[in-house]
């Protein structure tokens, strides 16, 4: 925008207003290398740039200066032709350094008021409608504010002028941002304080100094969850919550090496969030500890970091593009604007009560970065698709936040998902979820599977996902509805736009099963190294081969049972009958269960199972828990009716997806309480193969009101709903 202002707009000059001095340092930095659309020379090959850094200003030679970036602060002090300035206030943001009342701004003649034709206000959620509005006003230049998080003082300030409203699913959706997920981590003492008992001899340490003294305490100290860290030091609950942090980082990102002890062999960078810095000094204590990291590896990067020697930029510097340090511990100095590319993980071991402030903070992660540059700083990192959210305080829990994952249903496999796509499904959960993982597999896969994918789907990928997200959006929704309704539409009115626009959307998708399938092909390839990496190694030749032999031995003989028993025994029969196994009872599938439990054999549906799985596990899906009606499974797989062994439980939750898309066509729609009850009855199903009307007065339907319940939720078609989810889960 400045280049285009200054070049063809004939603008004599730009302001360019930061909220702190690192940010004007890294502004800086962006106009360096930013290359012009022209011929692509630098910005500063054809105007120049200057960040202030005195307190005085003589705008009639600064005749060849294009563009200025400089603090509110800062500023504020030239206006008033101040001889010397602190410079620990541009290190602070001009909200913390505020006076208490609204500052006042005379004419300076070496400063007129003409003298910006246009200034831009960064990160103008805060600072600049307070009492430092004058400095702003003093000018007659047109404003412009950028944030991720406006508020109502921001639109206050400018009039209500919203030009532009880029949000972070279209961000995602475009490869600008990246989306993240959230890893909760809950201790007793976060959650609910502790007691120091009476009699304790206990230690106590100067706020500021940080001196210890011991004392033997009296009475008993009680201290709640939001006296920690202020009133209360609990050493342990540091301890336990980095212990866990470091412990589960291997789980968060799966596809990078491992120690022989299990952690990972290159921390990702990781950005915690402190309370305030007394806090943030035990935090770096202990995560050096738990991490083996030295004082360069886990750093304090707050206002107060130049203390010890260390310059905040540079310890900030470090971070940004040095592989050594591996994690920072802040409180607000990197909360707001600062660019750390590499950052995967931030932390939250602080409570935020502003939404703003916490969009700003959650911000750290969301910058793309090149591949090859990541890698400089994360050797083993493939490329930076998504961030985690680390909430050691319930921060994502608390009414704080707008922007949520676009990841809905975490626990729904890819191809389960593009298959409720394939049959129809519009649910917003499904499609954004999808988008998600398109988003995640657009930003690693290579030019040439691209290239494969977008020929199958003919549309690019990046426009597909961009598609669904538009058509997730409520307000395009509303926008859509309005004008179809000529007025106001009712909601119902926007509920149906808002399905055939995400239809419309999916149509690329839905419409074409070669692009599903290609699409399940690609990301398994990219997930393939991933399994290699983390698994193969730890199974030896010998005792696979042993394994093997085993399982074979067992598989043949339990086929070698159904052939003997097939006219003995009711489920065998009804199975041979009835290849779908209508018309079976939970007592059929008892009987079965008694008789292969019996000697010789002495089988359970598990150990069945897992002869199965070491055969050839890509034909095995559902792990865990096995039950009796997974028999059906086996015997079908065994019987060569089916071409996967799909635990049953799974099977159900598909055919119970099916059924409820198929009412949803039927425009028979229920409640979330319809729903959830229905939940219940699916998972009866599951286990006795049918259910009847006097099993809802048991557990678990007694605690969610019984029979009586479920005739107030569905009525006289209770006994029919019951027999057809029967008909259409157990066929």
């Amino acid at each position: 925008m400045c280049y285009r202002l200054l070049r063809h707009s004939g603008a004599s000059r730009v302001l360019f207003l930061v909220d702190r001095a690192n940010l004007g340092r890294q502004a800086l930095r962006e106009f360096q290398g930013f290359a012009t659309p022209d011929d692509g020379r630098k910005f500063t090959e054809f105007y120049n740039v200057r960040h202030l850094a005195s307190s005085r200003l003589d705008m009639a030679s600064e005749t060849a200066t294009k563009v200025h970036i400089c603090t509110i602060q800062r500023l504020y002090s030239i206006l008033r032709g101040e001889d010397e300035y602190d410079e620990a206030l541009d290190e602070k943001s001009g909200f913390e350094t505020a006076p208490t009342v609204p500052v006042e701004v005379a004419y300076n003649s070496a400063v007129p008021i003409e003298s910006y034709d246009l200034i831009i206000i960064d990160e103008c959620h805060r600072s600049i409608y307070g009492v430092w509005r004058q400095v702003l006003e003093y000018f007659d230049a047109f404003l412009v504010g950028l944030t991720a998080t406006p508020g109502i003082q921001t639109f206050g300030f400018f009039d209500q002028n919203l030009v532009m409203e880029y949000g972070h699913a279209q961000a995602v959706a475009d490869r600008v941002n990246v989306d993240f997920d959230v890893f909760r981590i809950r201790t007793e003492i976060t959650e609910s304080g502790g007691t120091v008992p009476a009699e304790f001899v206990t230690e106590f340490r100067d706020r500021e100094t940080r001196q210890l003294r011991l004392e033997r305490v009296d009475e008993e100290i009680d201290y709640n969850a939001s006296e920690l860290d202020r009133k209360v030091v609990a050493p342990d609950q540091i301890r336990t919550v980095v212990r866990t942090l470091r412990d589960s980082l291997p789980d968060m990102f799966p596809d990078r090496k491992r120690r022989d002890d299990g952690w990972l062999q290159h921390i990702p960078k990781t950005l915690i969030f402190a309370k305030d810095d007394s806090h943030a000094d035990d935090i770096v204590q202990v995560v050096r500890q738990e991490f083996g990291l030295g004082n360069e590896g886990a750093v304090k990067i707050t206002y107060r970091s130049g203390e010890s020697g260390d310059k905040p930029e540079d310890l900030l510097q470090k971070f940004r593009t040095s592989y050594p340090t591996r994690i920072a511990v802040t409180v607000d100095m990197i909360a707001t604007g600062t660019d750390v590319k590499p950052i995967e993980c931030v932390v939250f071991m602080r409570m935020v009560r502003s939404r703003n402030f916490f969009e700003q903070m959650k911000g750290r992660g969301v910058r793309v970065i090149d591949s090859d540059v990541l890698r400089t700083v994360t050797p083993d990192a493939s490329a930076k698709d998504r961030f985690v959210i680390v909430d050691a305080v319930g921060v994502t829990e608390a009414e704080l936040h707008d922007t949520v994952p676009m990841e809905r249903r975490r626990t729904v496999s890819f191809d389960k998902l593009l298959n409720q796509i394939g049959l129809g499904s519009t649910d917003p959960d499904v499609v954004s979820s999808v988008a998600s993982r398109l988003a995640r597999l657009n930003r690693r896969i290579t030019a040439e599977d691209r290239a494969e994918l977008e020929q199958v789907a003919e549309v690019g990928l990046t426009d597909l996902v961009r598609a669904m997200v538009d058509a997730l959006d409520v307000d395009r929704q509303y926008g859509v509805a309005a004008a179809e309704a000529g007025g106001d539409p009712t909601p119902d009115q926007v509920k149906a736009t808002g399905k055939a626009m995400i239809g419309e959307a999916l149509k690329p998708l839905s419409g074409n099963s070669a692009l599903r399938e290609k699409l399940i092909d690609v990301r398994r390839s990219y997930e393939q190294v991933i399994d290699t990496a983390s698994k193969d190694q730890v199974i030896s030749g010998r005792f696979s081969l042993e394994a093997a032999d085993r399982a074979r031995a067992q598989v043949e003989s339990w086929e070698q049972f159904i052939e003997d028993n097939k006219d003995e025994i009711t489920a065998l029969q009804v199975l041979y009958s009835q290849p779908y196994g209508g018309g079976l009872s939970y007592d059929d599938i008892k009987e079965l269960a008694n008789a292969i439990s019996r000697p010789p054999h002495r089988w359970t549906p598990e150990t069945l199972w897992d002869a199965y799985e070491t055969l050839d596990a890509s034909k095995v899906r559902g792990s865990g828990h096995r039950v009796n009606a997974d028999l059906v499974s086996l015997v079908r797989y065994t019987l060569g009716e089916t071409e996967e062994l799909v635990s049953y439980p799974d099977l159900f939750d598909e055919r119970f997806e099916a059924w409820l898309l198929q009412q949803s066509n039927a425009s028979r729609s229920y409640t979330e309480e319809q729903k959830a009850y229905l939940e219940l009855v699916k998972d009866r199903i599951a286990t006795n193969l049918g259910i009847s009307p006097a099993e809802l007065t048991a557990p678990p339907f007694s605690t969610q009101g019984g029979l009586g319940k479920a005739r107030q939720l569905f009525g006289a078609e209770l006994d029919n709903l019951l027999n057809e989810l029967t008909s259409a889960l157990a066929a």
